[in-house]
């Protein structure tokens, strides 16, 4: 893509997200609805497995509570989030999804290292409108503890369900819990509704940057209140579950101490002005209030989380920030909790690196995005080639260990996102500290790189690895692997 083509994008994208105003946008007779703002924050609903299983039904359909207003959003069993799923190492999860949408879906288990194939976790299956599958998942004895989510992953129609609503947390649970007073799950999604609360449809250039809501949501709540006690410890389960927006997190006057980056405990826990999430990123993170008060979560602008041209992680203006929640903190003034014993975290599996290869985001001008993108516009590939279902991209032996280099030419960072094989990342163009664990998703800067370690060494099969842009997978930023 040439210099002149690029900066005319950019100047496009960001004039397409400067139009739109915070909250709920105005129909053009004036019509508003308003969203219900300070609710005290609600968990979404649980279910827990018994005796090696969890067996559930979910329905994907249309209509569902979003910011305290019934909405024509999307919903797992009319509700968005779906209902948080507690398993544990060696469960088997048997979940009937069943598909009341006016396309095909199904679900993907974002995180798990589980079997890619037959109805596990096998991004290639095709649900139907007006059909159910039948999933089996069965969840490995030695699979780490920690923070999962489960969204749809039907080629094509990826983003618009998700940024309809259609998201859910999945925690794998076992050995000793932490000593906090509370635990919350904090799911973030973006989306833009109408007057009506119809879920308003973006157009070509928003996709063509990834959309960015007007609205950012907590467990489907506009900014809720979180009530804690000076001197309590809460651990706070965050989600990243927004279709295309980086999260650079920071609550007001206090640190936040991270303890896990998606599902995987840190070698240490590390206190953070902000913490930032790639679309897909969980992280895991300690509040000690001491002092009464009101202070803001907020979602901030940082150009290291610049996942669209021309634009930022608020998807408004430049310079905007966004409040998430508010954290209201009663009793007397106190010194800081003692922090809680973490667990050890897992060791990565040792051993020489037996191949490496070079994956480069790709992007174009004209032939259309495909998918769900207009067409005449940019292209969205992977080492050139739009994603194709059939054609397999990469054959890896098992049991093999990798390195992989992801090159981003691009004017615009992309999460790289492996399903079944989380990585290691060893460094990155952005001079990013490695943490020190595996993780699934990685923000490759724009015009950067990002070398990662890949331990091939569980779970056979043939699955993907993607933008987690979802717009840009939808229009071919996708490709296949297969491990055997």
């Amino acid at each position: 893509m040439s210099r002149r083509a690029a900066l005319g994008l950019m100047g496009l994208g960001a004039a397409t997200v400067a139009a739109g105003t915070a909250g709920w946008i105005t129909t053009s007779d004036g019509g508003r609805l308003e969203p219900v703002t300070g609710q005290p924050l609600r968990d979404p609903s649980e279910m827990r497995s018994g005796g090696g299983r969890l067996a559930l039904e979910l329905t994907a359909g249309v209509g569902t509570v979003l910011a305290g207003r019934r909405t024509q959003a999307l919903g797992y069993t009319g509700s968005s989030p779906g209902p948080t799923l507690r398993v544990r190492p060696g469960d088997e999860i048997a979940l009937r999804l069943r598909n009341e949408l006016d396309q095909p879906t199904n679900l993907h288990t974002h995180g798990l290292r589980v079997s890619p194939e037959g109805n596990s976790d096998n991004p290639f299956l095709r649900i139907d409108p007006g059909t159910a599958f039948d999933y089996r998942i069965t969840i490995p004895s030695d699979h780490p503890t920690g923070t999962f989510w489960y969204h749809p992953h039907h080629h094509g129609t990826v983003a618009d369900q998700l940024y309809g609503g259609l998201a859910g947390a999945l925690i794998v649970e076992g050995g000793e819990e932490l000593a906090v007073s509370a635990e919350h799950t904090v799911l973030i999604t973006d989306t833009t509704l109408d007057a009506e609360g119809g879920v308003v449809t973006p157009d070509p250039m928003q996709r063509m940057a990834g959309r960015q809501g007007e609205l950012l949501l907590v467990n489907g709540q506009h900014q809720p209140a979180i009530d804690v006690a000076a001197g309590d410890v809460q651990r706070w389960r965050v989600i990243n579950a927004c279709s295309s927006r980086a999260l650079a997190l920071r609550l007001d006057d206090h640190v936040l101490t991270q303890i896990a980056l998606d599902g995987a405990y840190l070698p240490a826990p590390a206190a953070r002005d902000r913490v930032l999430l790639a679309p897909g990123n969980r992280a895991d993170v300690l509040v000690r209030p001491t002092r009464p008060g009101t202070y803001a979560l907020r979602a901030e602008p940082d150009d290291r989380g610049t996942t669209a041209m021309g634009m930022n992680p608020g998807g408004t203006a430049t310079t905007s920030t966004t409040t998430l929640a508010t954290l209201t903190v009663t009793g007397a003034e106190t010194a800081p909790a003692a922090l809680p014993a973490t667990p050890v975290p897992e060791s990565a599996p040792s051993g020489p690196i037996t191949g490496r290869r070079q994956i480069a985001f790709t992007m174009g001008m004209g032939g259309g995005m495909g998918g769900n993108g207009p067409g005449g516009g940019m292209t969205f590939a992977i080492d050139g080639r739009p994603y194709d279902p059939v054609r397999t991209d990469q054959y890896v032996a098992l049991g093999s260990i990798e390195e992989w280099t992801i090159t981003n030419p691009t004017p615009m960072a992309h999460p790289f996102h492996l399903h079944v094989w989380p990585f290691e990342v060893l460094a990155t163009s952005a001079a990013t500290p490695p943490t020190g664990t595996l993780q699934d998703v990685v923000l490759v800067p724009a015009q950067g790189w990002a070398r990662l370690r890949v331990p091939f060494t569980a779970q056979p099969g043939r699955s993907v690895y993607h933008c987690h842009v979802l717009d840009h997978e939808d229009a071919g930023m996708m490709a296949t692997i297969d491990a055997r």
